[in-house]
């Protein structure tokens, strides 16, 4: 099987991050990535699918929002060519944006009825075909310096020939947050399961009864990473949970993805890296500390960090 498309949702107006959401697409945000260039977050996330030999990707976007994305990135490109005519990083980043902008397309999500809702609008630039799903939000750092989540997630796709979603253990009071899973251990792997029951942003009493996974440590449960490979029929079901539904009731993803798991293989990988979600309080901090320590500004972020905390405890002595 290979993952040649990949989907990236970024439809959300971004409350959580007003009001500079509301001026500015919370992903054109700029963060510094791992190779000590500063980039717009949905740069950093599509070029963690094209390292990863993903060829196409569509944003899910609001109404209005393609036209934006294209402007900015065409700005970025034109400034990076005529500010820093003579800078080979600068020509080598203007190229970068080029091959986005050429291997990059646009779904629009016309009404905010929810993520499941946003994933079916990709159809048809998916076309029966295998694809990867990022979201917009999340900002993915890989333990593993010469293989990035993505990469981990599409060799497992493809040598299963199944859909595959990345999860991390996370402990119990946070996983309210997540959709979360159980299931069993595959004896060829040390961290890939069967999926068996996916419930979404459970309780921990729930969890307790229905989500215990063996293995795992006391008080952890397997929640979703924020990356996913499908195969093309999960839009099927999409399509029979939106039929189903009122006008203007939200689709979810999770159930979705619950009974896709009693009607297709469907695996779980234990990610080896972490997922850091942007659109959170102080995400954006944690997101670039996590890129920075992961490339090459490492001693100089440290370093900095050390500073920081030696100055705030003279103040506190103070």
């Amino acid at each position: 099987m290979n993952i040649k498309k990949a989907v990236i949702t970024a439809a959300a107006r971004g409350e959580r991050l007003y009001p500079v959401a509301d001026t500015v697409q919370k992903a054109m945000l700029p963060m510094v990535d791992i190779d000590g260039i500063n980039k717009p977050i949905i740069q950093i996330i599509a070029e963690e699918a094209f390292s990863s030999g993903v060829e196409e990707i569509t944003i899910i976007c609001a109404p209005g929002d393609e036209g934006r994305y294209i402007e900015s990135f065409q700005a970025l490109h034109s400034t990076l060519l005529k500010a820093y005519k003579n800078s080979e990083w600068a020509q080598l980043q203007a190229n970068n944006i080029k091959n986005l902008l050429d291997r990059l397309s646009f779904t629009v999500q016309e009404e905010s009825l929810g993520y499941g809702h946003a994933v079916y609008q990709a159809r048809q630039f998916v076309n029966n075909e295998p694809f990867l799903l990022l979201l917009g939000d999340y900002l993915y750092v890989s333990d593993i310096r010469e293989k990035r989540c993505a990469q981990q997630l599409i060799e497992l796709a493809g040598r299963e020939d199944c859909s595959v979603s990345a999860v991390n253990p996370t402990i119990e009071h946070l996983i309210g947050k997540y959709g979360t899973l159980t299931g069993r251990s595959l004896l060829a792997y040390n961290d890939v399961y069967q999926i068996e029951k996916i419930i979404e942003k459970p309780s921990v009493s729930q969890a307790e009864l229905e989500l215990q996974t063996p293995g795992l440590r006391a008080g952890y449960y397997l929640c979703f990473f924020g990356m996913h490979v499908f195969k093309p029929s999960l839009f099927d079901l999409l399509n029979e949970s939106i039929e189903s539904k009122k006008q203007g009731e939200i689709t979810l993803l999770t159930p979705v993805l619950e009974q896709f798991a009693k009607t297709d293989k469907y695996l779980a990988l234990e990610m080896k890296g972490n997922r850091f979600d942007t659109s959170k309080k102080l995400g954006l901090m944690e997101a670039q500390i996590a890129l920075s320590l992961a490339g090459n500004l490492k001693e100089e972020v440290l370093s900095t960090i050390i500073q920081l905390l030696a100055e705030a405890g003279k103040r506190n002595v103070l």
